[in-house]
């Protein structure tokens, strides 16, 4: 095992991003590629030049953390630089400064307040090292794009009135930019007043249990920026924004979900494998005492100047105090209605909640299985964003999004419909010594005339792993379920058996009854990341006659 604690770490990846960036130069931002967003709804060829920009002032800026005497020369031109950007927005969050009149050189979104931050935090600490022009550019710059706007504009900008990652991201970046600039006095005041009541507004998105509905890895970005700015806010007036139940409850949240292997529930716009910032993990076992999921260790510096600053801060020892693998048995979020159940081996996890969640997909009764590390049923998590990625006209429209690109039932050809009302009742959470049972009433999920009731139950076996799936469908007249079963893994047919192949493990499903049609589609789209992304739909359809008819399926896991 690495003695090399998580700040050693972290200094040596600054190192060789800063050596990297040294021998390279910033794209341009290119208006032809700012108006492919409104253009053909393409938002990655911009943004992808956006975060090359940031990688570059970062790691320059964080280079001088760890190298005082770094030449300031490549810093100075890289900030000068970022100055001189038509906007620090990204094109798709438009609407931000238009709902208040402003142009997109003030327009206040996640990645202005991000900005604003590694900037202010910047000429802070190099203070006489940086040429004075410099710094008084990046102080006004910050200022005039970010700051006023809290200081002097008593309108709300609309992130401060949504309780999930950005009120969190925007108010804690903003406002550690304006500690990192101001002295104590009213405009101060006033930003962090702000600051403090988006924070309440986004600590209002969770229960009590702390369940955080967008996913480990936006939890990472919301709580680890509240957190951030929480221990500023401490260190400046003495209130502490962490002494509260359910921040410790939200702290928690991912050792609660770990699946095991470095794997989590991919749930709505998640994914299977987030990176967990060090220091924020390292702070919250040592300040909070919460279990933290044991991770592999970062290979590439963080994009976010909170989380390699946090690092460098709280990092001090090579393991994180509470780390632990994932943890054997049932963990249930009764706000979030989410179900998760570990062995040594396998896990399984499934949800219920509505379906106008932060970050919503159709997705109700959703479930996984994983063995051997590998998730052999799967939630895909976030797809490409695009335009119409967050309108709720176009949302369901793509794969990842929609009720299709999950496993859950078709009922009548009309899959899950979006909206609060559309929602889920969970009948029974019934933790045991080797596993769960877990049932959900969908009925609400759906807009189908004829369906009475659909309500879908699970029983699952850590050892040896065996899943029994029931789907009780009550009906006034005879309709078709499509049931679907989602994964990245090709299913092949071994007689009446459906069979997931994975690398160490495999799952087969076994149904009792025969359907009337089966098909296994593979559909090509594209990741979070723009990068392609196979996945495999197994349909079985059943024709169901009026009346109650139950379709029972057994999903069995075996090493290979």
């Amino acid at each position: 095992m690495s003695t090399e604690s998580h700040r050693d770490r972290m200094a040596s990846l600054i190192r060789a991003a800063a050596r990297e960036e040294r021998a390279a130069t910033m794209p341009a931002l290119t208006f032809s590629q700012y108006r492919r967003y409104a253009d053909e709804g393409d938002r990655l060829g911009y943004e992808d030049l956006y975060f090359r920009r940031r990688r570059h002032v970062t790691a320059l800026a964080a280079e001088a953390l760890v190298d005082a005497e770094a030449d300031p020369a490549a810093l100075e031109d890289a900030l000068w630089s970022v100055c001189d950007e038509y906007t620090w927005a990204l094109p798709a969050h438009e609407d931000q400064a238009t709902a208040v009149g402003r142009g997109m050189d003030q327009c206040l979104d996640l990645f202005a307040a991000l900005t604003a931050h590694l900037l202010a935090e910047t000429v802070r600490d190099r203070g006489e090292r940086l040429d004075p022009r410099v710094g008084e550019r990046v102080r006004a710059e910050v200022e005039r794009r970010v700051l006023t706007q809290l200081a002097d504009d008593e309108r709300r900008l609309p992130w401060e009135s949504w309780p999930h990652n950005w009120a969190a991201v925007c108010a804690g970046a903003a406002g550690m930019a304006a500690t990192a600039l101001w002295e104590p006095g009213p405009r101060l005041d006033r930003t962090l007043e702000r600051c403090r009541r988006a924070m309440r507004t986004y600590l209002s998105g969770f229960g009590d249990d702390g369940g955080c509905a967008e996913g480990v890895g936006y939890w990472a970005f919301g709580f680890g920026h509240f957190v951030y700015f929480a221990e500023e806010l401490r260190r400046l007036t003495g209130e502490d924004l962490l002494d509260n139940p359910k921040v410790r409850s939200i702290a928690a949240f991912p050792a609660a979900v770990h699946l095991g292997s470095g794997l989590f529930p991919a749930f709505s716009d998640g994914r299977e494998r987030p990176r967990l910032p060090a220091g924020l993990m390292c702070f919250l076992a040592e300040r909070l005492g919460v279990e933290i999921p044991d991770s592999q260790p970062a290979t590439r510096m963080p994009r976010d100047w909170g989380d390699i600053t946090r690092t460098l801060r709280w990092g001090t020892s090579p393991t994180v105090r509470g780390a632990s693998h994932a943890r054997t048995g049932t963990s249930h979020l009764p706000d979030l209605a989410w179900v998760i159940d570990r062995g040594a081996t396998t896990a399984f996890a499934a949800k219920g909640g509505h379906n106008d969640e932060p970050h919503n997909h159709n997705d109700l009764g959703h479930f996984l299985v994983t063995a051997g590390g590998e998730a052999l049923l799967t939630d895909l998590g976030a797809g490409e964003y695009r335009k119409g990625s967050f309108d709720d006209r176009t949302r369901y429209t793509f794969l990842h999004n929609s009720a299709e690109g999950h496993s859950v039932p078709v009922v009548a050809s009309r899959g899950q419909r979006a909206g609060r009302r559309y929602a889920a009742r969970v009948l029974r959470c019934e933790p045991g010594p080797d596993g769960v049972d877990y049932e959900v009433d969908l009925t609400a999920a759906y807009d189908v005339d004829g369906l009475r009731s659909l309500r879908r139950s699970f029983s699952w076996r850590r050892t040896p792993g065996e899943l029994l799936l029931r789907d009780e469908v009550r009906s006034e007249r005879e309709l078709t379920v499509e049931e679907v079963f989602i994964s990245r893994v090709q299913p092949r047919w071994e007689g009446s058996l459906a069979v997931w192949e994975g690398k160490a493990a495999r799952a087969s499903l076994a149904m009792s009854q025969q359907c009337v049609a089966r098909a296994v589609e593979t559909l090509h789209t594209t990741d979070h990341d723009g990068g392609p992304d196979t996945v495999h739909r197994l349909r079985l359809v059943f024709a169901v006659p009026a009346g109650t008819t139950p379709l029972r399926f057994t999903c069995t896991l075996q090493d290979t």
